[in-house]
Formats: C-alpha cells, sequence, structure tokens
C-alpha cells in the first residue's frame, strides 16, 4: 500500500463512529480498573447488551495488545446483530465495523482495514454520508457504552440518548437509557431530578426485563423521597419478573440495606452470586452486609449471653470470608483491608489484623480514607495491643491531614483524653507537653469525648470496641 493509500486510510479511520474515536479511555489511570469498571462493576441491562458488551471487551483486548482477542470479540458481536437485529442488521453493525477496521489497522493489515472501512461507506453512502451517518442506532450504541465506562462519561451518554429521542420519543430503549444516565447524574456533577424520565421509562416497556432495573431505580428514588410504599411495590415486581437479573438484585439489595432488612439483601446478593461468582462487588457488598449486622448486634447491646456471643462469632466469620474472597478477586477495592483488619481485631487474630491494616497502608488512598485507616489503627494498638505510644503516633498523623471530618474530631479527642491521663499521673511527662502543644497548634474546637464502648472488646472479647465499631 502506498503512502498516498496509507494516509488516506488513516483519514477514513479517523471519520468512523467507534470505539477507537470516541476515546473511552482518555483521562484512565489504569486499563485494569478501566476493565473491572466495565466487567464488573458497572451493570445496568440484563438482555439484549451483548454486542455492546463484545465491542468493549474487543477495544479493551485491543489495548492489551490482544488483538486476536479483539476480532474473536468483534466476530461474536457481528454474529448477535445477525442474529438478533436482522432488519437493522447493517446500521447495528457500523459501529463493529469500525472497530474491525482500526484492529486490522493497529495489526498492520492495512487491506483488511481498508475493506471495513469500504463497507461502512458502503453503507453510508445510501444515507448521502461517506464515513459516518447520523443515525439514532449508533447514538444508542455509543450512550450505552459510555455508561458501561463509567461516571465521566455519563454526561455524554445523556446527550446520545436525548439525541436518539430527538428522531424517536417513544423508543423504549432510548428512554430506558436516558433514565438511567439521568439517575446516575442525580447527584453529581449536578443535581437534576430523573423521576418522570424513569417513570416513562416503564410506562412505555412496563414489561421488559430491562425495565425491571428501571424499576428498581425509581424505586431507590422515591425511597429517598420517603415514598416507600409505591417504591416497596416496585422492588417486589421487578425481583418477581426478572428473579435472575443479577442488576435487579443487586439494587433491590441496596433498598433492602438501607429499611435495616440485611437478612433480606444478603439474600438477594447471594441470589446474584449464584450467577456471577467471581464478581467481587458482590462478595463486597454481602461481607459488608454481614458487618452491619455485627455492629447491629453491638447497638442494641446484645453480646453478652453465649448464645448471642456465639451468634457475633458466627456472623464475623461470614463477613470475614465474603470479604477475604473479594480481596483475593479485586485487590484494589476500597476499605475491604480496613474492614477485614477489624473484624479480625474483634475476633482476637490480632497478626492477621496487622496484615490487613499494613496492606490498607501499602494502598494508594485518598486523605479521607488515610484518615479513617489512621483512626482505626490507633483504636486497635490503644485497646486491643495497649500500645498507646504507636496509638497517639496514628491518631496525629490522622488529625494532620486537611481534612475536616467527624474523625478529624474524635482522634483530637482520644489524643487530649490520654494527655489528661498522663498528667494526672505526672503533669512534667515531657511527651505529655509535646502533644498537649501539638493539640493547641490544631486550634480547632474540641468535641466531647466519645466514651460509648471503647473498652468493652478487650483482648479477644468478642462485645463492641473502638476497632471493630471504627469509633
Amino acid at each position: 500500500m502506498s503512502e498516498t493509500t496509507k494516509n488516506s486510510l488513516e483519514s477514513s479511520l479517523r471519520q468512523l463512529k467507534c470505539h477507537f474515536t470516541w476515546n473511552l479511555l482518555e483521562g484512565e489511570n489504569s486499563l485494569d480498573e478501566f476493565e473491572d469498571r466495565v466487567c464488573n462493576k458497572t451493570e445496568f441491562r440484563s438482555s439484549g447488551f451483548k454486542a455492546t458488551m463484545y465491542n468493549l471487551l474487543a477495544y479493551i483486548q485491543h489495548h492489551r495488545g490482544q488483538n486476536e482477542a479483539a476480532l474473536e470479540y468483534l466476530r461474536q458481536a457481528e454474529e448477535l446483530i445477525q442474529r438478533e437485529h436482522a432488519d437493522q442488521a447493517e446500521i447495528r453493525s457500523l459501529v463493529t465495523w469500525g472497530n474491525y477496521a482500526w484492529v486490522y489497522y493497529h495489526m498492520g493489515r492495512l487491506s483488511e482495514a481498508e475493506a471495513y472501512v469500504d463497507k461502512v461507506k458502503h453503507v453510508c453512502k445510501k444515507f448521502s454520508s461517506p464515513y459516518r451517518i447520523e443515525s439514532p442506532e449508533i447514538d444508542c450504541e455509543e450512550g450505552w457504552s459510555r455508561l458501561k465506562c463509567g461516571r465521566k462519561h455519563t454526561e455524554r451518554a445523556k446527550v446520545c440518548f436525548e439525541k436518539c429521542l430527538e428522531k424517536n420519543p417513544k423508543n423504549p430503549e432510548f428512554t430506558s437509557g436516558l433514565a438511567i444516565s439521568s439517575y446516575r447524574l442525580d447527584k453529581w456533577p449536578s443535581p437534576q431530578n430523573p423521576i418522570d424520565a424513569l417513570r416513562q421509562a416503564i410506562q412505555l416497556n412496563p414489561d421488559s426485563p430491562d425495565n425491571q432495573y428501571v424499576k428498581v431505580l425509581l424505586a431507590l428514588k422515591l425511597q429517598k423521597m420517603n415514598q416507600e410504599g409505591e417504591g416497596q411495590r416496585l422492588v417486589e415486581e421487578a425481583v418477581q419478573k426478572a428473579p435472575h437479573a443479577t442488576n435487579v438484585l443487586r439494587i433491590a439489595s441496596m433498598l433492602y440495606r438501607k429499611q435495616n432488612d440485611l437478612d433480606k439483601a444478603i439474600e438477594l446478593l447471594k441470589r446474584a452470586l449464584e450467577y456471577m461468582p467471581n464478581n467481587a462487588y458482590l462478595h463486597y457488598h454481602i461481607g459488608a452486609s454481614y458487618r452491619a449486622k455485627i455492629h447491629e448486634y453491638q447497638n442494641m447491646g446484645e453480646n453478652g449471653r453465649y448464645g448471642e456471643r456465639e451468634e457475633i462469632q458466627e456472623l464475623i466469620e461470614q463477613a470475614v470470608s465474603y470479604l477475604k474472597r473479594a480481596d483475593e478477586l479485586n485487590g484494589n477495592l476500597p476499605h475491604v483491608c480496613s474492614y477485614l483488619a477489624c473484624l479480625c481485631a474483634q475476633a482476637g487474630q490480632y497478626e492477621e489484623a496487622e496484615y490487613y491494616f499494613q496492606k490498607e497502608f501499602s494502598k494508594e488512598l485518598m486523605p479521607v480514607d488515610k484518615q479513617v485507616l489512621h483512626l482505626r489503627y490507633g483504636n486497635f494498638q490503644w485497646f486491643q495491643m495497649k500500645c498507646e505510644d504507636k496509638a497517639i503516633h496514628h491518631f496525629m498523623e490522622g488529625v494532620k491531614i486537611n481534612q475536616q471530618t467527624k474523625e478529624k474530631e474524635k482522634m483530637k479527642n482520644k489524643l487530649q483524653r490520654i494527655a489528661q491521663t498522663r498528667l494526672s499521673k505526672n503533669r512534667a511527662d515531657p511527651e505529655t507537653l509535646h502533644l498537649l502543644a501539638f493539640l493547641e497548634e490544631l486550634n480547632g474546637e474540641r468535641q466531647p469525648a466519645d466514651e460509648t464502648s471503647e473498652r468493652d472488646l478487650d483482648s479477644g472479647s468478642l462485645g463492641p470496641s473502638a476497632s471493630s465499631a471504627e469509633e
């Protein structure tokens, strides 16, 4: 192929509408995190979405240098489109053909790349356009792809679905896409009200498997607006009509979790886990729900009698089991190691607690998360390990972080209490005087110390503690 022809091919490729020209990886720090988000975290459709997913997987595999695997995913996408959208196969294949062209181009197989560019050109010429057409089906494909890619793509996804609805305002798929985008944008970056969009999507196609997911989103919104009756009805209906849809089960579990019905939340998450046994987020949420049940017992003070202590021990074992599996599947999930450390400390497994605390410290944490970790580890050193000096060090490190949080106030209060106790024994102790000078430099208003249950868990006890309750 001559240089002129190659330059012409490159120009044609840049005009295609496909994943390679949508720049889906722009601003991403890690391909691993991007793939995890696409494959495991972001879920919103239970059917009719496989071709979109295959195209995304092809795009990811190309960026991993696995172009043959990318081509295989594109073949699966193409076959699926031919089978499920025979009446629109050409238009719905344009994105896939564009991806084919780009993959072949990067492989140096320029004649094959050119062949797919020509296929796109042949279809587009029917609409008086050389390489791209304004088609709601293509905008819809871009919208779903961007929604799968996470929060930073949501505004652009919403624009895609709005363009689709300008051409076909009663299309159920386009309406569902707009509703889900609006829901995701409810709090970020600017508040929006997705209620009307969600209701319209449900009304257009109430029995669609995809719209059962929209129902549970609406239920969550209604719950926040204290309209729990309608929300409960919608969730029960969605779970009944889509009993195997993992996206429905996951979101429905959130509603029950917010209602403090932790047993029902765990039940739904375990049902979802049957279909996605290696999904780290499901393991994480099940473990977190068991952890919440432990806190529920502690807050009720039900930990003194033998039977209740035995039940708390069983809950700790369940929580630890699921959280460990989540950590094995995805070592980058936030808070998992911190939760595990506190649960192990509560069970008297101090070496394992130390391991998970150090594992969490080794991660790149946001300032607020680092502050919480210093509080939890300081509590562990103070109450379980009886090492007041290490506790002081971590409380001071946490307080130094420039974030005004309740955790910061708790650490200031703890440092003040330690200083007062030490002063009562030796008013000239230099370390205590240094600590007091440090506290004075903070120039912050000190809140009353939280005395609740901070010494109830002593070396291996199964009652509440500062470390286990993260206070």
